[in-house]
C-alpha cells in the first residue's frame, strides 16, 4: 500500500504533462509577442526621435550665430583700420567673427548703421548727429556708443596774409574729398562760428599746392594729430595753424583741444600753443532691444573687445589705442547697456578687492 501511494503523484504528473504541452506553446506565443511588441514600438520610438531630432547646424547658420557686421570707413581712412585691428584681437573663431567694411566714409556710416543689413556697429564722428537729427528725430535713441575711440583735431591752415578766422571770409577754403571727415564737419563748424567762405572739396594734396601758389587760403584737416603733411612738409615762414576759440555753440558735439611745437616743431614755436577744438571719433552700435540675438552678438563683440583691449595697447597696433580710456563719453550719447554694465562689474571688483 505504500508503495502504491508513493506512485501516485508520479502518475499525477505523467497525466498532466500532456496539458502542460498544450498550454505552453500558447503562453509562449503570447510572451514573444509581447516581446516583439515591444520591440517595435522600441524601434518606432527611435526613428521618430530620429526624425525630430535637430539636424546639426550647417557652416552658414554657424558662420552667421556669432558674426558681427562694423562699418569702417575711407580704405584710406584711419577708421577702417582701427576696425581691422579690433576684428583681429576680439576673434573668437565660431564664438565671435567681427567683419569690418569699407564704407564712403566715417561720417556716412550712421546711414549703414540705421539702414544696411548686416551692420552692427560702425565708427562715425559725433557731430553726424546734428544732420540726422532732422532726418531721424529719434536717432540718439536707436544708437548707443561703445567706446570713445580717439579725438579728431581740427586744422586750419592758412597762408601768410590770413591773421585770423574773419579774414577766410569769401575766399577759398579747401575741406578735402568729399566723405571725409573734414567734408562733412569743416563746414558745419564753419557755419556755427558764422564764416561765410568759398568752399572746395579737391584732394588736399592738390589744395597744398594750391595755397603755395596764392590759389587757396586755407585748407581744414579734421584727423587725429599730428598730420604727416605739416610735420615733413617745408613751408615758408608766415604759413600757420588759426586758433579756434571753444564757444558754448560748439559744445553739443565738440570739445577743447589745442596743438603745439611737440606736434609740429616747424609750424609752432616752442612753448607756444594754438587752441582749436575736436571732434570725438566713437565706435557706436545699433541700441538693438536686449532680448534679441543681434543684441547678444554686439554684447559679446563689447565683453571680449574690453576685456582684451591690452592687446591692442601693445605694440603692432595703431599707437591711438595706447590713449584710449574705456571710461570716457561720447557727447550727445548714451552708453550701450553692455558695455555700462561690464565698466560697472569692473569698478564692483575693483571696490571689494581693496
Amino acid at each position: 500500500m505504500n508503495r502504491f501511494l508513493g506512485t501516485r503523484p508520479l502518475l499525477l504528473l505523467a497525466a498532466l504533462a500532456p496539458l502542460f504541452l498544450l498550454v505552453q506553446p500558447s503562453w509562449v506565443d503570447a510572451r514573444t509577442e509581447n516581446v516583439d511588441a515591444w520591440t517595435k514600438n522600441a524601434r518606432t520610438r527611435n526613428a521618430h526621435s530620429l526624425r525630430h531630432r535637430p539636424p546639426p547646424p550647417t557652416p552658414q547658420v554657424t558662420m552667421n550665430a556669432w558674426t558681427v557686421g562694423l562699418a569702417g570707413g575711407l580704405l584710406e581712412g584711419a577708421p577702417i583700420r582701427l576696425a581691422a585691428e579690433m576684428a583681429r584681437v576680439v576673434d573668437d573663431g565660431d564664438n565671435l567673427h567681427v567683419v569690418p567694411v569699407v564704407t564712403r566714409g566715417a561720417t556716412e556710416n550712421v546711414n549703414s548703421l540705421l539702414y544696411l543689413r548686416g551692420i552692427d556697429a560702425a565708427i562715425i564722428n559725433s557731430d553726424v548727429l546734428d544732420e540726422y537729427k532732422r532726418q531721424v528725430p529719434d536717432v540718439q535713441r536707436r544708437l548707443a556708443y561703445v567706446l570713445n575711440l580717439f579725438p579728431s583735431e581740427l586744422h586750419i591752415f592758412v597762408r601768410p596774409e590770413i591773421q585770423n578766422l574773419n579774414d577766410l571770409v569769401g575766399k577759398k577754403v579747401n575741406f578735402n574729398n568729399k566723405g571725409t571727415a573734414a567734408a562733412y564737419s569743416g563746414p558745419l563748424i564753419f557755419s556755427r562760428l558764422g564764416l561765410d567762405v568759398e568752399q572746395t572739396f579737391i584732394p588736399h594734396q592738390f589744395a597744398l599746392e594750391q595755397m603755395r601758389k596764392g590759389e587757396m587760403a586755407a585748407v581744414v584737416f579734421i584727423t587725429s594729430k599730428p598730420v604727416d603733411a605739416f610735420v615733413r612738409g617745408r613751408w615758408d615762414p608766415g604759413f600757420k595753424f588759426l586758433p579756434v576759440p571753444y564757444e558754448s555753440k560748439l559744445e553739443d558735439y565738440y570739445f577743447p583741444a589745442s596743438l603745439d611745437a611737440t606736434d609740429y616743431p616747424s609750424l609752432i614755436k616752442q612753448g607756444e600753443r594754438v587752441a582749436t577744438i575736436a571732434v570725438p571719433t566713437a565706435l557706436v552700435a545699433y541700441n538693438w532691444p536686449t532680448n534679441t540675438n543681434r543684441f547678444e552678438r554686439v554684447a559679446r563683440f563689447v565683453d571680449h573687445l574690453f576685456s582684451r583691449i591690452d592687446k591692442l595697447q601693445a605694440p603692432g597696433f595703431d599707437l591711438k589705442w595706447k590713449s584710449i580710456n574705456l571710461a570716457a563719453t561720447v557727447p550727445g550719447l548714451v552708453r550701450f547697456p553692455a558695455a555700462q554694465a561690464w565698466l560697472d562689474g569692473r569698478s564692483r571688483a575693483n571696490q571689494a578687492s581693496q
